[in-house]
């Protein structure tokens, strides 16, 4: 069975309203459906509700940024994983780095996040990375694999078929480096054994990896003909509409 390809736009702490508005109308007016490819956006939480209504009449799928490992209750401040499902959300991103580095999530308070994502309905895209001093030392596969690890050790067999992976070298995102196609292979294809040896073949095989790290519309291409590369998690190429329509029509 073939992968389903997901081009994920995360906008991170940008746009109001009318500029999501403005964003949102020209993705659906541009966008050229491919069968097997399913379109994100990823707003911040203050915009879900008003981009919600705005994709009710489209096959673009809404996702948030995190959520709480909690599901409800007395975390004033958390966002509860029920409630972005009650907005429309079908994905939710959980272990981006800059949640890990700005508010110190570990790797296992990002398995309770994907896992509390999961049980409220949603699909998780788990972040996993490494750093430039991780790369250069040659160390960011031993980084990986503990990421990995506390994912598919927390989150129980029957449900690991709601994951996806994005593999973010974090010394790529917004710098505007990006990992070739051939280092970004390497890593997935590394992501998807430790899964396999993790849940066993068959769930590794059905798990989309996406590459997140200065994704544009002129690297697209490359990056999604390797065979291990399934999708893009995609920065600021993702607030201009016609540059992500264009990296939607290159998967």
């Amino acid at each position: 069975m073939a992968r389903k390809k997901i081009i994920a736009g995360n906008w991170k702490m940008n746009l109001l309203p009318k500029e999501a508005w403005e964003l949102v109308d020209g993705l659906k007016e541009g966008l050229v459906i491919k069968p097997l490819v399913e379109m994100v956006v990823l707003p911040q939480t203050g915009l879900l509700s008003l981009v919600g209504e705005l994709l009710q009449d489209s096959v673009i799928s809404l996702g948030a940024q995190t959520s709480s490992k909690y599901r409800n209750g007395a975390h004033t401040g958390d966002g509860s994983p029920d409630l972005l499902r009650a907005l429309g959300c079908r994905y939710a991103l959980s272990g981006h780095s800059e949640r890990r580095q700005d508010h110190g999530e570990s790797d296992l308070e990002v398995a309770e996040q994907a896992l509390s994502q999961i049980a409220a309905g949603l699909k998780s895209i788990v972040c996993v990375g490494e750093s430039l001093s991780e790369r250069e030392a040659g160390s960011y596969k031993e980084k990986i694999a503990a990421q990995v690890k506390a994912l598919y050790s927390t989150v129980p067999k029957e449900l690991m078929g709601e994951l996806v992976l994005a593999y973010e070298p974090i010394w790529a995102i917004g710098t505007g480096k990006t990992a070739s196609p051939e280092q970004a292979e390497e890593v997935h294809s590394f992501i998807r054994s430790q899964i396999a040896a993790l849940a066993g073949e068959a769930v590794a095989n059905l798990t989309p990896l996406l590459y997140g790290g200065s994704a544009k519309a002129d690297n697209a291409a490359s990056l999604m003909g390797k065979p291990n590369i399934d999708g893009l998690l995609v920065g600021g190429a993702s607030l201009k509409s016609d540059e992500f329509l264009k990296i939607y029509q290159a998967s």
